[in-house]
């Protein structure tokens, strides 16, 4: 199939860009690295009348060592961060979690910024982002407004954005030296989405974070896990994991949970090694 026809606009810098956006609200689509939007126009799964090329947007491009944190612009493809070419909040899990996304054609194209816009609830970087406590930063007409990440993901395909704003980037904070991570991914074969992607962090002050996505509607933070994960008791981690999972996937059958508890399991263990 082809997509629908449509208008195309170029904005020529961030305050033109929202200025069409807040004209246009839902009538609008944004576009960057097009690695998700263009398969689904062209199957004709979304349907709008105007698409805003903000691929060449600065401001969408900007990244900064903040001293204590990291800005990345929301136009940084995956593959920049794979590839160390941008500043490393993490201790190198950022470029761990790029390189399993998709395939490297993708991954050249395809932008962080449009992978949390899009919101799909198997997508890597939601669960990356909330993993290290990570603000979404977004322009719109009133200016700059920043959210946390965890919260920002209302459920498939929905966040906390604005029809009249966009994602201009993320400050995300530094992992310190001695910070510890792991992650775990589940999918039916290599480049695809998780059926479940677990991710812990634990930044060396006692306390932690493990997040999960995959078959749930939105990425989100496993609070009791992430309580439980300091100790290094797996039992507990699982059972702290199965009530986070209940709350966060309640329509899980028995092999998501089983699929779910193990990409934490393996995700707390690469941490605690």
């Amino acid at each position: 199939m082809k997509p629908a026809a449509i208008d195309y606009a170029r904005p020529k810098d961030l305050a033109e860009a929202c200025a069409m956006l807040n004209e246009a609200g839902d009538a609008a689509m944004m576009v960057a690295g097009g690695q998700s939007l263009v398969p689904m126009m062209s199957l004709r799964l979304t349907a709008f009348e105007t698409l805003l090329d903000v691929s060449r947007l600065e401001a969408l491009k900007r990244t900064e060592d903040e001293g204590s944190h990291v800005f990345l612009g929301a136009a940084t493809t995956h593959a920049m961060i794979e590839d160390g070419k941008v500043p490393d909040p993490s201790q190198g899990l950022m470029s761990r979690v790029a390189s399993k996304i998709a395939y490297r054609a993708v991954r050249n194209m395809g932008t962080i910024g449009g992978s949390v816009a899009l919101a799909d609830p198997a997508a890597d970087w939601p669960c990356g982002l909330i993993a290290l406590e990570a603000e979404v930063i977004l322009a719109g007409p009133d200016g700059e407004r920043a959210l946390p990440a965890d919260g920002f993901f209302l459920g498939p395909y929905e966040t906390a954005r604005e029809p009249n704003e966009i994602i201009v980037g993320f400050r995300i904070p530094k992992l310190p030296p001695a910070a510890r991570w792991g992650t775990f991914k589940v999918a039916r074969k290599s480049g695809a989405f998780s059926d479940s992607l677990a991710i812990a962090v634990l930044p060396g002050d006692g306390s932690a974070r493990v997040a999960l996505t995959g078959t749930t509607a939105h990425a989100g933070l496993l609070v009791r896990a992430s309580e439980a994960l300091p100790s290094g008791n797996v039992a507990a981690l699982r059972e702290a994991a199965r009530a986070d999972i209940a709350e966060l996937d309640p329509d899980a059958d028995a092999y998501r949970v089983r699929c779910h508890l193990a990409t934490v399991t393996r995700a707390a263990a690469e941490a605690l090694s």
